[in-house]
């Protein structure tokens, strides 16, 4: 896999050495998140933290946790780029601070059905 199998699209989130793109995989149009770690400005502990990171997610299998589909190396940007499903409705961090803002609580069933699905 590389850069040139997707199309870029808007951006999701930005951190310190990282940013979510919205990208569509061109083979079969399917949409997906992209975070992509510059490496470039990262310590070795740090670029330790980003393939651990790989690590976890690809051992992760959840209905409520995003799932990590690959991940790639592109040279010419020095960036980590890690393939993920795309949370179209939000992800649980956004959902909370939704609900605090309108001072919601979630149910317990909501809660219980995120953390364990039968």
């Amino acid at each position: 896999m590389s850069l040139n199998d997707f199309e870029l699209g808007k951006n999701l989130g930005k951190g310190a050495f990282a940013s979510v793109i919205l990208v569509t995989r061109k083979a079969d149009r399917k949409i997906y998140a992209m975070k992509r770690i510059n490496i470039a400005k990262m310590d070795k502990s740090e670029r330790e933290a980003a393939l651990n990171e790989i690590r976890i997610l690809a051992s992760l299998s959840h209905p409520n946790i995003i799932g990590y589909k690959e991940a790639f190396f592109d040279e010419m940007s020095r960036t980590l780029n890690i393939v993920m499903e795309y949370a179209d409705d939000g992800d649980i961090d956004k959902k909370i601070k939704d609900n605090l803002k309108k001072r919601n609580l979630f149910s317990e069933e909501t809660i219980w059905n995120w953390v364990y699905k039968f």
